[in-house]
């Protein structure tokens, strides 16, 4: 999506270790109207699709899945990274390891909102190796639900995440993709 690859040139920052930093725009300030184009997307990709929830992880993931889930027409489920106390034990629950915060977190999602019948497509800002995805898709498929996909605002290809979820059979449909990363250039994939 080229008017997310313009922002990401334009405003992102690259910090050491291949982290790529928008949270002027994405996870931490957001554009709305930014959002909204790329939720406007995901719609046309997944079109004829049926979907019926939209799934991401807290919490930077929350924005651009609000906004699919809102184009869509379908609520957003987004699985925590930790059970609180209003949250009843009949939960999905997977550990999953965070690439940008080097932990891992046993995420989990209520059984109440999450059903067999549901086809969902999980969202999420970054997909870097895969981690969260993976993680995702174990609880769609707890639920016995149906993964149709997964819509990826920036993928890090150079990582391998979203190459081995797609040998894998799930669908990833990313709007950015960098192929390369330094100390000061970005290199899109085509």
């Amino acid at each position: 999506m080229e008017l997310l690859e313009q922002r990401i040139a334009r405003d992102g920052k690259i910090l050491p270790g291949g982290i790529l930093k928008v949270d002027g725009f994405l996870n931490h300030q957001i554009d709305p109207q930014l959002l909204y184009e790329m939720a406007l997307e995901f719609k046309r990709l997944y079109e004829g699709e049926r979907i019926t929830k939209v799934l991401t992880i807290e919490a930077s993931g929350i924005a651009i899945a609000s906004m699919t889930g809102f184009v869509l027409g379908c609520p957003l489920l987004f699985a925590k990274k930790s059970k609180s106390k209003n949250i009843a034990d009949d939960v999905y629950a997977v550990e999953v390891e965070s690439f940008t915060h080097g932990n891992t977190n046993t995420v989990v999602c209520s059984k109440e909102y999450l059903h067999a019948e549901d086809r969902v497509l999980i969202v999420d800002d970054f997909l870097a190796t895969g981690a969260a995805l993976v993680g995702l898709r174990s609880l769609v498929e707890q639920a016995g639900a149906t993964a149709v996909g997964a819509g990826i605002a920036i993928e890090k290809v150079f990582q391998g995440g979203g190459d081995k979820l797609r040998a894998e059979g799930l669908r990833v449909e990313s709007l950015a993709k960098i192929a390369a990363m330094d100390d000061l250039h970005i290199a899109f994939a085509r």
